[in-house]
């Protein structure tokens, strides 16, 4: 066989495989090749050769890619009832929404969440693998576009502009459904403590100072409120996020999409979330303005600091164990040096104070990113979804730990307590009403001197009877909880 036969034959065999292993799409750009397997097109194909930044895609957050399919089937819904979409194709694109929703396909959702260009990458992997499933499902092959268009189609009525943001805000409300129920069950932790520790007295303090006795348990309700008061918080912020601008299209005037479908998408989607989603009422408005992401992460941000204080408390109490405050025991959970035998560090709360410090700081993000937008579009959307998302999954995922490695196991050392309360001169506040403010103040002053505790010197001096001292040194008259 000669070698131009030879050429030949390997050239047509080589070119049969390329063409069997890919499939030719093109764009504004001109022709690409795409995998044959792959549910994604052209324009997922560019972005993944032009955002390679992050091990972080779409598809690492499984409610952000289930909240782009509900909007797009949303919006399928919408326009098939303004008589724009053909019922066939609405059947098809339903059926490949649904098939994600479910939870397949994900791996097809491939765009770094790093990219420029204010989502649209992301919006179009979407469009492109919702048609290549429709496409498939109903019968056809990946890019006979012909039958579903990405663009025409799943885009049908739309603009990344109002798809994007709308994707995020869903996201984030299907996963914060799931971050409250973490945060109940921690809040609970703590009040389930401050019911087992409801009669231990000890000495609170102010500005790091002896101040006024209180209990145990008094101390673990105050930190199971706090949280009460922030899971509060962080339910009425969704009312900021079920606030969206379908129907806006490119900057809010919704130019290419039909009269009434603005109002119906936001319906179907109040339906498929089961969230009480509505339309902006001033869409060029609901496009330029990041309020909805602000108000919604600095509440992420309020738990922060409310946990972050917390932690640090539990760090100082359990400080120790024979210099520092060791009135509560820590689970240990591993050796805590390298070098110095018998230590054991808090390292839970150090993990919750680190995750809350990054939550702050990704609250900043968000901040500068919705300042930064120009005009009628904020292209640095993607930002504000990454810091947003990951503060989300940082607490999900902490919170659990937190409260099963730390919380449920601590213990009380009532040995150290009562020494703080026999030692501590805040007692002597609770005799003001007794011997006076002059008299209390004398007592404080000789105690510190003589470095004796109060009760030893009122018996030394004779000031109050045993039972007097009984009463007034009453757990529930110390604490206010009579």
């Amino acid at each position: 066989m000669c070698k131009t036969v030879q050429y030949l034959l390997l050239f047509g065999l080589s070119l049969g495989i390329l063409n069997a292993q890919t499939r030719t799409e093109k764009d504004l750009l001109g022709e690409k090749q795409i995998p044959a397997n792959a549910y994604y097109g052209v324009q997922t194909a560019r972005a993944l050769e032009n955002f390679q930044i992050s091990s972080l895609t779409t598809q690492s957050y499984p409610d952000y890619v289930k909240a782009f399919v509900m909007v797009k089937l949303a919006a399928a819904r919408a326009n098939a009832d303004v008589g724009r979409l053909k019922k066939d194709r609405l059947a098809a694109i339903e059926k490949a929404c649904q098939a994600v929703i479910d939870g397949k396909y994900h791996d097809q959702f491939l765009v770094d969440l790093y990219q420029g260009g204010a989502g649209t990458s992301a919006n179009m992997n979407v469009n492109e693998v919702l048609a290549n499933i429709a496409l498939e499902l109903s019968g056809h092959k990946k890019g006979e576009y012909q039958y579903i268009e990405p663009h025409d189609d799943l885009n049908m009525g739309q603009s990344t502009n109002d798809v994007y943001p709308t994707a995020i805000k869903v996201a984030l409300l299907l996963h914060n459904d799931k971050l409250l129920k973490e945060a109940d069950l921690l809040a609970k932790a703590f009040h389930k403590k401050g019911d087992e520790f409801k009669d231990i007295l000890k000495m609170g303090r102010t500005e790091g100072q002896d101040a006024v006795p209180m209990t145990v348990g008094q101390e673990f309700h105050a930190f199971g409120n706090q949280l009460d008061a922030e899971i509060s918080a962080l339910k009425k912020s969704e009312v900021y996020l079920c606030e969206q601008n379908m129907g806006a299209t490119a900057i809010g005037t919704g130019i290419t999409a039909s009269p009434g479908y603005a109002e119906k998408v936001a319906a179907h989607l109040a339906k498929i979330t089961g969230k009480p989603i509505v339309m902006s009422k001033d869409l060029i408005a609901a496009t330029t303005s990041q309020q909805g992401f602000v108000m919604y992460s600095s509440t992420l941000k309020s738990m922060a600091v409310a946990l972050a204080k917390i932690s640090s408390d539990l760090i100082i109490l359990a400080s120790g164990p024979r210099t520092g405050f060791f009135e509560i025991n820590l689970p240990a959970l591993q050796p805590g040096s390298s070098i110095m035998p018998g230590k054991v560090n808090p390292v839970m709360p150090e993990l919750m104070n680190q995750l809350c410090f990054k939550v702050m700081g990704n609250d900043l993000t968000v901040t500068v990113a919705a300042q930064s937008g120009l005009l009628q579009l904020n292209a640095f959307e993607p930002v504000q979804a990454i810091a947003m998302m990951e503060s989300q999954g940082l607490f999900f995922k902490a919170m659990p730990l937190f409260r099963k490695n730390c919380i449920d196991g601590i213990t009380v050392n009532k040995d150290v307590l009562a020494h703080y309360m026999d030692r501590s001169v805040g007692v002597v506040t609770a005799l003001n009403p007794v011997l006076g403010y002059e008299k209390t103040t004398e007592l404080a002053k000789e105690a510190l001197a003589t470095n004796k505790g109060i009760l030893e010197l009122i018996r030394e001096k004779k000031l109050l009877t045993e039972d007097q001292i009984k009463k007034l040194l009453d757990p529930a008259t110390l604490t206010g909880q009579k």
